[in-house]
């Protein structure tokens, strides 16, 4: 399956393409009022981002219909050479459309378009000059810096703040700077002096908010932000970001709309570069074993069952997780092929550190016929991290291995430009609800917050549909988790005796894949409620998890085709195990189930004769 990029850029040529003018401007200016809007025709009701300079500060607003989503907010940086925060002028503009169509080779859509304004403003404080540029487009809004300057760039610090309206709703993650992990459970409140991590969700007034960035690599640290008291403050990771110039900071996203635009917006691979691999038939999206969570990463003889299990389910792969040895990782490579399985190693990070360990390494395991790595323990955004991301990619991708990385930060966009990473971890996931003495689950909230904020900046490795687990859903929801969560390879991560003793659940995921054509919001409640249409080909999967008491869940069946649809429902029932029913339905009808308390559903819908009984 290739990767197909085609990205074209235009020269606006009028004011109602481009954004318009607030006021008439001087050529050069301390102070000036600029509306940066979306291309006539995004959407009835499309943000868009004001930028003011205001006595030689500039600072960022954004509106969407007539709500205030960002305050005025800070924008500038500061230098090893001059404060770019103050003392600004303003020396003129440049705007431009620009339209991009291009493939992805998993994520929660494949085929993606965006078409957005540009504008860049050109600042001056004396001899030191400093570029803005401002992109909006119907899915939201983003910024970032450019020194123009061909010099060696260090940056000490940004201005850059968001100044959500204190009203707002929030779901916030907190930052672990220790371990620099995004593995916390989201809040509800903001702390004074607390760092949060990307995404940060807000709603406001009806107007939805996310917080997030894109474009990431070693030219630059992944930033966080830090809560004042009234506005949250960028932080960078490092005390300076240097960079050969022309520097680009990476892009400050601001996904705006409804709730229901955000989880199926692009924007964050939009932002991010083309990719980088030509050739992407070996990079290939699917369905995983992982026996570390049930039964431990053992010997031989467990991963030889694991793989078997893989095959009878017709898994794609089997990832052993630490304590392999190199003594048997060939034979049950081998093993597993013979079978249809391949097999995902496990790495701890420091064990690739550098250009010849990760030359040496990766021949070897790809020698043996490994086609994929989970990286481990990487805990920092800072830009030393990110310049060894860079090369992780690239030898990555030299060897045709694919990557996971655990234990690590957000993705950033970067499924676009490199596509064999295909997930990361950075969330709260099963790992913690492996059973132990004394463990409490996870409260339900924080399963349905997760599609809407972790999983909205890139595929998440949660690990999901663990029965034996200490958790606080039916299995029914349990079991929505393989269709709510979105990863270019999903680890169902119990252990085999504990399907065993689920065949129906067995059932459904032996067909729920791993990348998506279309995904659809269907109903949606951050913390309280997740219903979620993705479609693989002309199948449509459907995830629902609701918190509370048991009730009737009606949801509607509009993102269905015209015509008669199967449904394949897996629910609760009063015995608590799942139960498995059909039914018809049509577009439009409303889909009503009984779900327990923290219930849920997985369901597959297709178009199949009258007769048929089941989808196939």
């Amino acid at each position: 399956m290739g990767l197909r990029n085609r990205s074209v850029l235009l020269v606006a040529v009028c004011a109602a393409a481009a954004g318009a003018l607030i006021g008439t401007t001087p050529a050069v200016a301390e102070s000036g009022e600029w509306r940066v809007a979306a291309p006539a025709g995004a959407q009835s009701v499309a943000p868009e981002a004001l930028v003011r300079l205001d006595k030689g500060r500039l600072s960022l607003s954004v509106r969407h219909g007539g709500t205030t989503v960002l305050e005025p907010s800070a924008l500038g940086l500061r230098t090893a050479d001059a404060d770019l925060t103050s003392g600004l002028k303003f020396v003129g503009s440049a705007s431009r459309l620009v339209q991009d169509s291009y493939t992805t080779v998993s994520g929660r859509k494949r085929r993606h378009t965006y078409v957005g304004t540009e504008t860049t403003f050109h600042l001056q404080r004396m001899a030191e000059r400093l570029d803005v540029v401002v992109r909006t487009s119907a899915e939201g809004v983003a910024y970032r810096y450019v020194l123009p300057s061909g010099k060696w760039a260090t940056v000490l610090g940004e201005a850059s703040e968001f100044a959500v309206p204190s009203s707002a709703e929030k779901f916030l993650l907190p930052y672990d700077n220790g371990r620099g992990d995004y593995e916390s459970a989201h809040v509800r409140v903001a702390e004074k002096g607390v760092e949060y991590g990307y995404p940060a969700l807000f709603n406001v007034a009806g107007s939805w908010l996310l917080l997030a960035e894109s474009d990431v690599d070693g030219r630059y640290g992944g930033s966080r932000v830090a809560f004042d008291g009234s506005r949250y403050r960028l932080v960078l990771p490092d005390p300076a970001e240097t960079s050969a110039g022309p520097l680009a900071t990476p892009w400050r996203v601001l996904g705006v709309g409804s709730l229901e635009s955000l989880v199926e917006s692009s924007l964050i691979t939009s932002l991010a570069p083309p990719s980088k691999i030509s050739d992407t038939s070996w990079i290939k999206p699917g369905t995983a074993v992982w026996s570390w969570w049930g039964d431990g990463t053992g010997n031989l003889a467990l991963q030889k069952q694991y793989a078997d299990y893989a095959a009878k389910q017709g898994y794609r792969y089997n990832l052993v997780d630490s304590g392999w040895s190199a003594d048997w990782i060939p034979e049950l490579i081998s093993y597993s092929k013979a079978r249809g399985v391949e097999t995902w190693l496990w790495v701890r990070w420091q064990t690739i550190d550098t250009d010849s360990e990760r030359e040496r390494l990766f021949a070897q395991y790809r020698s043996w016929g490994a086609v994929g790595l989970k990286i481990d323990f990487i805990e920092s955004d800072g830009q030393d991290r990110m310049r060894w991301y860079d090369a992780v990619y690239a030898a990555a991708a030299k060897y045709q291995l694919m990557l996971n990385f655990h234990g690590a930060p957000i993705p950033r966009g970067v499924e676009r430009t490199w596509p064999h990473v295909l997930t990361a971890e950075a969330v709260k996931g099963a790992e913690g609800t492996k059973p132990r003495p004394g463990r409490e689950p996870f409260p339900i909230e924080h399963y349905l917050t997760l599609p809407f904020t972790r999983n909205l900046t890139g595929p998440m490795d949660f690990t999901p549909v663990t029965f034996s687990g200490v958790r606080p859903n039916s299995d029914a929801a349990e079991l929505a988790l393989s269709v709510l969560y979105e990863s270019g390879v999903q680890h169902f991560a119990d252990k085999i005796s504990s399907y065993a003793a689920y065949p129906v659940a067995e059932q459904f995921l032996r067909t729920v894949p791993a990348v998506w054509d279309e995904t659809r919001l269907v109903a949606g409640d951050p913390g309280k409620l997740a219903v979620l249409a993705r479609r693989s080909g002309s199948t449509w999967f459907l995830g629902a998890g609701a918190a509370g008491d048991p009730h009737d869940l009606s949801v509607g069946t509009g993102f269905l085709g015209s015509g008669s649809w199967l449904v394949e429902l897996y629910h609760d029932s009063p015995t608590g195990k799942i139960a498995f029913d059909t039914k018809r339905v049509s577009a439009g009808d409303s889909l009503t189930v009984p779900v327990a308390r923290n219930g849920g559903y997985a369901a597959r819908l297709c178009q199949v004769p009258p007769t048929a009984t089941t989808c196939g």
